[in-house]
Order: C-alpha cells, then sequence, then structure tokens
C-alpha cells in the first residue's frame, strides 16, 4: 500500500498500476473520506475492494465545507491508526493531501448544486454542499475513478453528488452503502467522540425515532406525512438534551418536501431524514422508508 500526498505522486502511481493490470477495463474504486475512519469507512473500503481492481482512499478534512462557526479546526484527526485501518482493509493508495495541495490559491471555481441543496443540511449549513460538489469533482478529476462508494448516513449526500454527476456527465458509478451502526443502534459518525457518556446515550433517541416511525408506516398507524413527523418530534423529545435541527420525511432522491396530507403508504421512494444537536455536536441519522431496510429492535 502507498501512502501518497501530491497529486502528481498519486497520477504517477495510478499509471503505473494500471499499466501493471494491463487491462483497459481495470476499474478504479475511489472512497473519499475525512478520515478518523470507523467501521463505516471500513464498510466502504469493503464494497470498493469487491467491486474495484485498484482501490483509492483519500483522506482529507475539507475546509471549505465547514462554516465559519464549525468544527474544522477540532474535527478528529488520527492519520496513523487511519493508514492502519486502510491496510487492514486491503487498500493500494491512501491519497493524504495538504489543504495547499488541494487549494494551493484562493478557490475562485466551484462547483454547486441548486435545490437538492436548500433543504434539510443544506437549509442549516448554507454553503456546506458547494463545498462538498467541489472537493469531489476535484478527487474526481485528480483520481478518475470508475466508482466512488459513499456511505448512506448522509443520504443528501449521496443524492447531491449523483445530480453532479448526471448534470455533468461525469463518468464515474455512484455506489451507495449501507448505514453501519453500533450494537446499540447509534449511527457511526466521527463527530460520536464528541459526546460526553450522557449525550451518547441520550443520542439513542434518533434510531428510536426512525424505527417509531418506520413501524408506525408499516403498521398503518402512520398514513401521512404529518403523522410521521409528529411521531419523530414525539420521540426526539423524550431526550432533553436533543435539540431538533430538522426531523423529516422527504421524497428520495429528488429530497421533494411532502405536504401533511401527502399519504406514505406503499411508496418507496421517501426518506425520514434527522438532524439533532446533543450540546455542540450535530448528528445526523436516516432510513428509507421501505421494508427492505428495517432498523433492528435494539
Amino acid at each position: 500500500m502507498k501512502v501518497l500526498r501530491t497529486i502528481a505522486e498519486l497520477r504517477q502511481e495510478l499509471s503505473l498500476k494500471r499499466q501493471a493490470i494491463r487491462s483497459s477495463a481495470s476499474v478504479v474504486g475511489l472512497v473519499p473520506t475525512m478520515g478518523f475512519l470507523h467501521q463505516g469507512h471500513a464498510s466502504l473500503m469493503q464494497a470498493a475492494r469487491q467491486q474495484s481492481d485498484i482501490v483509492v482512499l483519500s483522506i482529507f478534512v475539507n475546509p471549505i465545507q465547514f462554516g465559519p462557526n464549525e468544527d474544522f479546526d477540532s474535527y478528529p484527526r488520527d492519520e496513523a491508526r487511519d493508514v492502519e485501518t486502510a491496510r487492514s482493509q486491503g487498500v493500494d493508495i491512501v491519497f493524504i493531501p495538504s489543504v495547499e495541495e488541494m487549494y494551493p490559491q484562493a478557490t475562485q471555481t466551484t462547483v454547486s448544486v441548486s435545490k437538492l441543496t436548500e433543504r434539510l443540511c443544506g437549509a442549516s449549513r448554507p454553503g456546506h454542499f458547494d463545498g462538498v460538489t467541489t472537493v469531489v469533482s476535484k478527487l474526481f478529476n485528480i483520481v478518475q475513478p470508475q466508482r466512488a462508494f459513499f456511505g448512506m448516513k448522509d443520504a443528501q449526500q449521496v443524492a447531491v453528488i449523483q445530480q453532479m454527476v448526471n448534470d455533468l456527465n461525469m463518468p464515474v458509478e455512484i455506489v451507495p452503502c449501507p448505514i453501519v451502526r453500533e450494537e446499540d443502534g447509534l449511527a457511526l459518525s466521527s463527530r460520536n467522540v464528541y459526546l460526553s457518556a450522557e449525550q451518547r446515550t441520550q443520542a439513542l433517541v434518533l434510531s428510536k425515532a426512525l424505527r417509531a416511525a418506520q413501524e408506525a408506516a408499516d403498521t398503518g398507524v402512520a398514513t401521512t406525512a404529518a403523522d410521521i413527523r409528529r411521531i419523530l418530534r414525539e420521540h426526539i423529545a423524550t431526550s432533553p438534551l436533543a435539540v431538533i435541527d430538522y426531523a423529516e420525511i422527504q421524497a428520495f432522491p429528488s429530497l421533494e418536501p411532502l405536504t401533511d396530507q401527502e399519504e406514505v403508504q406503499g411508496r418507496d421512494d421517501l426518506l425520514i431524514a434527522l438532524a439533532v444537536k446533543f450540546g455542540k455536536t450535530r448528528l445526523i441519522d436516516n432510513i428509507r422508508l421501505q421494508k427492505s431496510e428495517v432498523l433492528s429492535h435494539v
């Protein structure tokens, strides 16, 4: 496994690996991350290893997707552990560029997806998704992967990146991968380390609220979008430390909002999504409202 820090080194190594495979059909799989890797990231690397000839993991805490009062400086980092995790998952190349390598001068060009980015996290984090789509498009140009692997924990990000790829005719397949959870149901996130013991316990209300909404829809107790929103908020309200940013049900991947009276029964294109703060830590979670995705009882 090679650990590379410059774009030139990465391109040269990819060229050599492609030549070694001696196949014009060789598949490069990219796993873009901000590091501080956990089992959710490991699942992305595993999927990439299964579906690619060459696996590239990028580790880059991207400053332009953080707002002025967000946690860029304090975002958790552990490069040595990340490299060992990548090695254990069979990654071929770990790309760890500096900010100066990715942005050698003030950025004058950005990639922006409209509409999809105006809702959910985009509403409370203005400019965030412009930073995401800009850095991902840069990584796509640098690595030129045939496949890129993203976790569904940030379902909005998956939808936004897929829209960017479609609109700009980028020759890369976006591969969404399932959310990985702790045994008690909490979705894995690098930001979970910020939680105090009490916050960590109360954060379980996210998966419990999602499961309650899902069960209510499956059993017919909830038939409208208003029912789903009410159930989500009632469950989250049982956690005194939880401050709701949003608790929503929307069409997926269009992220079109549903009116309160809109029926949810019999639809498999719906996303229930949450963003909730515990102290300064903002956690997101979601579930597709379809029987093929079931949150187990924990």
